[in-house]
């Protein structure tokens, strides 16, 4: 067995993929309008689907915005220099929600970003 991918409902897919994308830099790998349920998926990831796992950005036409709710967490990536790529996300139009640095009670550098319809993701220094 094997994680698949992690589905997020965004509210607006352009804006969404643009954000993993250019943001990001994921590969928008594939995407199906199905006008019989009326939402589009669009799968992102950083590697074929047969071999890594992805996220699925789910579009329910004519919904905006979610109530993110207080069970889920945050995607975490794992990223070279958490520095680096924070700033560059920045650069990018990316929201900063905790600068790069060492974690609570810890010494693994990371970072919280958040993407366009208020996902968190934390970025992780590789170990």
């Amino acid at each position: 067995m094997r994680i698949l991918h992690t589905m997020l409902r965004v509210g607006n897919l352009s804006r969404s993929i643009e954000f993993y994308t250019n943001v990001l830099g994921m590969t928008l790998l594939r995407q199906k309008e199905y006008p019989d349920g009326e939402f589009t998926l669009a799968f992102i990831g950083y590697g074929d689907e047969s071999s890594h796992t992805v996220i699925e950005l789910t579009y329910n036409w004519g919904r905006d915005q979610y109530e993110l709710g207080n069970a889920f967490g945050h995607i975490a990536l794992e990223v070279d220099d958490v520095y680096s790529a924070t700033e560059q996300i920045r650069k990018l139009g990316g929201k900063i929600l905790r600068d790069a640095g060492p974690m609570n009670a810890g010494l693994t550098i990371i970072a919280f970003i958040e993407d366009p319809d208020g996902y968190q993701i934390e970025l992780i220094g590789k170990k």
